[in-house]
């Protein structure tokens, strides 16, 4: 019996014995694992050193209701944002002075180191020379190894200490006590007298020392008085007191003799709010609580200096290879209501000051709305002397204009009278005759001896009646030819039918045309130029006549018809001609246009801008054999219209 293969067997690579498939797989799996366990515990090891490495502890020596720390804070959290988003800010209070003594502060250094085990800072700021007292004294205790920047401590503060581990590095400010002081007295030259006020905590000591220090300089110019460590009560009081004579100096305070705790800023204010004479101080967080002003150093600067210094230590640079600013900048802030308030001249006020609730002026509030209505303003200007300009270039032009019309209807009247030379002359003629006639008669009478009273009588009436009628022929004649002022008044359509037909019934006998008017039994009024409408019918009757030239003598007829309705007055010219072909219809007013020989094809053209110019309209009708027929409507008027004078 062959024996049974056994399951074990050896591997591959004759090493020893192979293990089962499923085992070998097990520990393979165990084993992967562990690698990447340990490739990500290397790979979190240097995130969490840099997290580390990222982490700041912000320490501010007062409570966070201060407005400087507020101003600080917003300063450093800028700052550190600006390079990496990431870095984590841990900010604490040491609350002083409302806490303070030796089991406080070994109370709050337990609470920082128990805090911070876990999760040390990379660097601390401390903002305020309690703050970095308090972090040099326990520095052994908490971080020994972090580096330290300190924010808004006072020079002075640092020059009464023995000098700082070279760890320990920052930008110290200068309270400016001399040159606030000095600012107030060279606003108010009139001032005799210098107040100043502190409290009775440990930094109000502090800066009573710095006040006493900076009001020495000014002992010969002016007197001074100290309130230092007196109650609220008593301070308010006094300052309710002082005369126009006497300014103000003072840093605030923490604590009155009456052991009441206030925030600077809070005590300035109820000092301002009493005080009868103007309040100078030297901190940013003053300005709005009444104080005039001074030379002060921006906190929210301090802070931004304070976040620079501390990237760069969080970057790896070493805190004594910084190169830093000996001191902070300070500049010359004012509350611009207090200037007015106490008459301070504007013109003192340098250029370069920090000027704060000043109400803008008009540019400054409304410069883009006073620029917009100052740019449409130019705009309209701009337009309006355009269309001025053009308003003149058109009266030119169409004064131009009026003035050839009028020279050429003058020249069309020429043409007309030069073509009614023959009718005219016999016109004239026969009233001449008629005169002569009856002049020769009475002489033969008289020579006779038979001239009877009554028959002389006679003949002068007929030498009368043909001078007139000669006369007559004369005026209308002159009328039509003479340059006039052009009248513009009510004139009845009935008579300047009636003059026209006068004036051309001799023509149409001499062209054996018959030549008729159809008045109205009314007055029918428009309001134009006699002449001027005497000569459009004038064209319409002559160019009439030349065409009936052709026509049998029994079919030459011309008719002038007047029609009035309540807005209108019409008038038609109506002859039996040849007609006027429909190719010809709508040129026919054209200028230059004509189908006579030797026409120049202006007079239909002159008598629609005369008739335009009077308000009216012009047509023409025409069926081919059964002659033309011109309309001229004219906008009727009552008796006694308006007048308007030109020139023709």
């Amino acid at each position: 019996m062959t024996p049974e293969r056994s399951n074990r067997g050896t591997r591959a690579d004759g090493f020893g014995p192979d293990l089962p498939h499923g085992r070998w797989r097990a520990i393979w799996l165990a084993w992967r694992g562990v690698a990447i366990c340990l490739v990500l515990m290397g790979a979190v090891a240097p995130a969490r050193a840099e997290t580390a490495r990222r982490h700041v502890l912000v320490l501010f020596e007062n409570n966070r209701l201060l407005p400087a720390n507020v101003l600080g804070d917003r300063g450093i959290t800028s700052a550190l944002g600006e390079v990496d988003r990431s870095t984590e800010i841990s900010t604490e209070f040491l609350d002083y002075p409302r806490f303070s003594g030796a089991a406080y502060v070994g109370t709050i250094t337990r609470f920082l180191r128990e805090k911070y085990a876990v999760r040390p800072p990379g660097v601390i700021i401390v903002a305020g020379d309690t703050a970095l007292d308090f972090v040099l004294n326990t520095r052994a205790e908490l971080f020994p190894q972090v580096p330290v920047v300190h924010v808004g401590v006072a020079s002075s503060f640092l020059a009464s200490r023995p000098p700082l581990p070279e760890d320990v590095v920052g930008v110290p400010f200068a309270q400016d006590f001399a040159g606030t002081i000095a600012q107030a007295l060279k606003w108010h030259p009139q001032a005799k007298h210098l107040v100043l006020i502190t409290g009775a905590a440990e930094r109000d000591r502090e800066w009573e020392q710095d006040l006493r220090r900076a009001a020495g300089g000014f002992e010969g110019r002016v007197s001074i008085e100290m309130l230092a460590g007196r109650p609220m009560a008593e301070v308010l009081k006094r300052v309710a007191e002082l005369g126009p004579d006497t300014v103000v100096a003072t840093p605030g305070f923490f604590r009155d003799g009456a052991v009441s705790i206030y925030l600077p800023a809070d005590s300035v204010r109820l000092i301002a709010q009493a005080a009868t004479a103007p309040v100078y101080g030297p901190f940013v967080t003053f300005i709005g609580t009444g104080v005039v002003g001074g030379w002060m150093t921006s906190f929210e600067a301090m802070g931004r200096e304070g976040g620079a210094i501390a990237n760069r230590l969080l970057d790896g640079q070493a805190a004594s290879s910084l190169r830093l600013p000996q001191v902070m900048p300070s500049a010359l802030y004012v509350d611009w209501r207090q200037i007015e308030r106490w008459g301070i001249d504007p013109d003192a006020v340098p250029a370069d000051a920090v000027i704060q609730f000043r109400a803008p002026g008009f540019w400054q509030t409304y410069r883009k709305e006073a620029m917009a209505v100052a740019l449409a303003f130019l705009l309209q200007s701009l337009l309006l002397t355009a269309l001025l300009l053009e308003r003149d270039r058109r009266r030119l032009a169409q004064s131009s204009v009026d003035r050839h019309r009028f020279e050429l209807a003058h020249a069309s009247r020429l043409a007309v009278a030069g073509e009614l030379t023959g009718s005219i002359a016999h016109e004239i003629n026969q009233p001449l005759a008629a005169i002569l006639s009856n002049a020769a008669a009475a002489e033969m009478m008289l020579d006779r001896g038979t001239a009877r009273p009554g028959e002389l009588k006679e003949i002068l009436a007929d030498i009368r009646r043909d001078d007139l009628r000669a006369s007559e022929v004369i005026r209308r004649l002159r009328a039509l030819l003479a340059k006039h002022e052009v009248v513009r008044q009510p004139v009845d359509l009935n008579d300047i039918l009636g003059d026209v037909i006068a004036l051309l019934n001799a023509e149409a006998r001499r062209r054996r045309i018959a030549l008729s008017a159809r008045p109205v039994g009314e007055t029918i009024t428009v309001v134009g130029d006699r002449i001027q409408l005497q000569q459009v019918l004038i064209n319409l009757i002559m160019n009439a006549m030349d065409a009936l030239a052709d026509t049998p003598e029994e079919q030459r007829n011309i008719v002038l018809s007047l029609e009035g309705s309540a807005t209108d007055a019409t008038i038609r010219v109506r002859d039996r001609g040849h007609g006027i072909t429909a190719e010809h219809l709508p040129k026919l007013f054209d200028s230059f246009f004509t189908t006579k020989r030797k026409g120049i094809g202006l007079g239909l053209s002159i008598a629609r801008t005369l008739v335009e110019a009077h308000g009216g309209t012009i047509t023409a009708e025409s069926a081919p054999g059964e002659g033309a027929t011109f309309t001229i409507q004219l906008p009727r008027v009552a008796p006694g219209g308006s007048a308007w004078v030109g020139r023709s």
